[in-house]
């Protein structure tokens, strides 16, 4: 699969329709059913890519520099083109090399492509960077091989696969096998240190909360006469609900990922709004570029959640928390508080946490603090799904609605044939299912 339009970049991490979800204990080759693949420190950790564009190409490259014993082995991805790019930039990175070594035998092409790379075996974890809506049926099948994962937030698009999700991430903690996601802010020091403070009580008692991801316009893909329906979804892959779940989801679930973190809970409920403003062409698929979400969460807390794309407007990406003491803000490598009793500021730290999440992921699978954030990630992506639902409906969306919703964006067939996108939503008249 691939995961991006083209442009590789680093400075930011940039199949077949499975029928059943894992249950806890599926069975697993036998040389991991006792627990989790291991290494010692010295020993080569072989990884395989499944989705070769700019994300998985970054992914990869925070991993080689995260451990000098990182090999990337296998690769695999929808397109040709994606997964040449990907191999030629690493490989031809000095720092790694003979640390990428993909053999032909070994690269992978096609809506099978994650299979067969899995099924070629030896490879410690894998990177799951393809489009989100084919990551719930990538990860049960990494679980099923018995292989750990980075896997890419969103973790899905809608519930029902968020569902599927779920259920495999309690099938890798039944076999221990480690996983961890790409939701670098649970990994960043300054996140961290943060949410040490709110627990020991530096701001008092939460009572609401703010969060932002406002920026302008992002890549678009043209389509080229040559392309099939499906094949022009997949390159333009971020205008496409089934694809990429919408920018609330695909981008936005970092700032909620923060919010249920410091607030301890999921949302009981999700009011919104937003539209489709600026970007209209067709070549912009059926999403929104615009949201604002009002949460409620237990004992009332209250959080407002605003995302957009579109140029020439103001831009804010950061969490604001507010308690009963004071307020604390959060960004990227910086987190400030003030309070009754004064100012408090996490310190800077040089380490990028996107390559912290490997750093992490790899002590896990050494023996050290056991990783599973799957079921939490999946938590997190579903209170972006329960936004959505409601910004595109105009309908209020409890939890429990959305968690058990039969929402399903999945396209019947996955071929390179004429595949028509959902329509553009309508407030007011599109279904709440």
């Amino acid at each position: 699969m691939t995961s991006d339009n083209g442009q590789l970049s680093v400075n930011r991490r940039g199949f077949l329709k499975a029928t059943s979800a894992l249950a806890a204990g599926a069975a697993v080759p036998s040389i991991l059913a006792t627990g989790a693949w291991a290494c010692a420190s010295d020993d080569a950790i072989r990884v395989g890519i499944i989705g070769c564009g700019g994300r998985g190409t970054g992914a990869a490259y925070d991993a080689l520099n995260a451990d000098p014993a990182v090999r990337v082995t296998a690769m695999a991805d929808l397109f040709e083109d994606r997964l040449k790019s990907s191999l030629g930039y690493l490989a031809n990175e000095d720092s790694f090399k003979g640390r990428v070594s993909v053999p032909e035998d070994r690269r992978f092409v096609g809506f099978d492509a994650y299979q067969e790379l899995l099924d070629a075996g030896d490879v410690a974890y894998v990177i799951l960077a393809t489009p989100p809506g084919f990551r719930p049926v990538h990860f049960e099948a990494a679980v099923r091989s018995g292989v750990h994962v980075f896997f890419e937030k969103p973790v899905a698009v809608d519930p029902a696969g968020i569902r599927r999700v779920i259920d495999a991430g309690r099938s890798a903690k039944a076999q221990k096998l480690s996983i961890v996601t790409g939701t670098q802010r649970r990994h960043e020091h300054s996140y961290l240190a943060a949410m040490e403070q709110v627990r020991a009580g530096l701001i008092g008692e939460i009572v609401s909360a703010r969060c932002y991801w406002n920026q302008g316009g992002l890549w678009v893909h043209d389509r080229k006469p040559e392309y099939s329906d499906m094949e022009w979804m997949c390159r333009n892959w971020l205008y496409f609900d089934w694809l990429s779940g919408d920018h609330i989801c695909e981008q936005h679930v970092h700032n909620l990922d923060v919010m249920n973190w410091a607030i301890g809970s999921t949302p009981t409920k999700a009011m919104g709004m937003g539209g489709r403003q600026v970007r209209t062409d067709a070549k912009f698929g059926n999403i929104f570029d615009h949201f604002a979400i009002e949460y409620e969460y237990p004992n009332g807390v209250s959080v407002m959640s605003m995302c957009r794309q579109i140029d020439g407007c103001a831009g804010r990406v950061e969490e604001v928390l507010v308690g009963t003491k004071g307020f604390m803000t959060l960004r990227p490598n910086y987190a400030h508080a003030r309070t009754n009793s004064g100012e408090w500021r996490a310190p800077e730290n040089p380490i990028s946490p996107y390559q912290q999440e490997h750093v992490d992921l790899i002590a896990s699978i050494r023996g050290g603090k056991y990783l599973n954030e799957a079921e939490r990630v999946a938590e997190s992506t579903l209170t972006a799904i329960m936004g959505r639902m409601s910004a595109y409906t105009g309908k209020e969306v409890s939890w429990d609605f959305a968690r058990s919703s039969a929402l399903d964006l999945t396209p019947a067939a996955f071929e390179f044939a004429s595949t028509a996108a959902n329509p553009v939503p309508t407030p007011g008249r599109t279904e709440l299912i």
